[in-house]
């Protein structure tokens, strides 16, 4: 068996095999359960996405904080709030040396030569994936979404791009959130934040449109891995989705 050390470097080779760049920005969705058997879990993981992206790459991680579908977003600590998109994004989370972007639902962490520039900015936004946000500058970046283990479906990226088009489904009524800053200071902000009821995300239909490059699929350790190129699908989706806004979500079948 494989020790930790062993375990990242593989997943540094499988990651730079697939096709991530070193000194790229990569935006990281991943299960570790689908990694297989990984002895020190979590941190071992974050060692090996590091390693492949190099001293002058940048790792970013949804953070979200806050069911889109809740009626009243708890107050987000920027801090302490925890993310409940997985076990690797909540152990990025608390590592030491990562920041966090600033919003009660979507915020983003990061470490590394642009973390600092690609979060600063969120809290100016009063939507999730706003003009400031990550998941909005990542193509003007050349960036890379780096799908691991789960599919094409949990693409948060994706809101950036409805944003632009705002479908119906898309947004509930503003609410006024509270948010805690590092240094303890409290603010009050007015978000118009994604609703979704009734509406099931549909992301993974944009394969079929994506070709060569722009999706690379490969293993990382046993997980099935999908490699983005993000300004390449900002490219392909837009157009799609404001021809037929929508396309990338499918109706919730009510049953008796």
């Amino acid at each position: 068996m494989m020790n930790d050390q062993q375990i990242s470097e593989k997943i540094a080779d499988n990651l730079l095999d697939l096709g991530v760049r070193q000194g790229g920005i990569l935006l990281v969705h991943a299960s570790l359960s689908s990694l297989g058997q990984v002895t020190g879990g979590p941190e071992t993981v974050i060692r090996g996405i590091l390693s492949a992206l190099g001293e002058k790459g940048t790792l970013l991680m949804p953070a979200l904080g806050s069911d889109a579908n809740d009626g009243n977003p708890p107050v987000f600590d920027v801090l302490s709030t925890t993310t409940w998109t997985g076990a690797i994004p909540e152990a990025f989370r608390v590592r030491k040396g990562t920041k966090r972007s600033l919003h009660p639902t979507h915020s983003v962490c990061g470490v590394g030569a642009l973390a600092k520039e690609l979060l600063d900015n969120h809290g100016k936004d009063n939507t999730p994936c706003g003009p400031n946000s990550p998941f909005h500058l990542l193509p003007d970046y050349a960036g890379q979404i780096l799908m691991l283990g789960c599919g094409l479906l949990p693409n948060t990226s994706f809101h950036a791009i409805e944003e632009l088009v705002e479908p119906l489904y898309l947004f509930k009524e503003n609410q006024n959130c509270t948010l805690r800053l590092a240094d303890g200071h409290e603010v009050q902000k007015d978000y118009k934040i994604h609703n979704f009821v009734g509406w099931r995300q549909r992301y993974d239909r944009i394969e079929p449109f994506l070709k060569g490059e722009d999706l690379k699929r490969g293993k990382v350790l046993a997980a099935n891995a999908d490699l983005i190129d993000s300004h390449a699908m900002w490219e392909t989706a837009l157009p799609i989705m404001k021809k037929d806004p929508q396309f990338f979500v499918e109706k919730i079948l009510e049953t008796s």
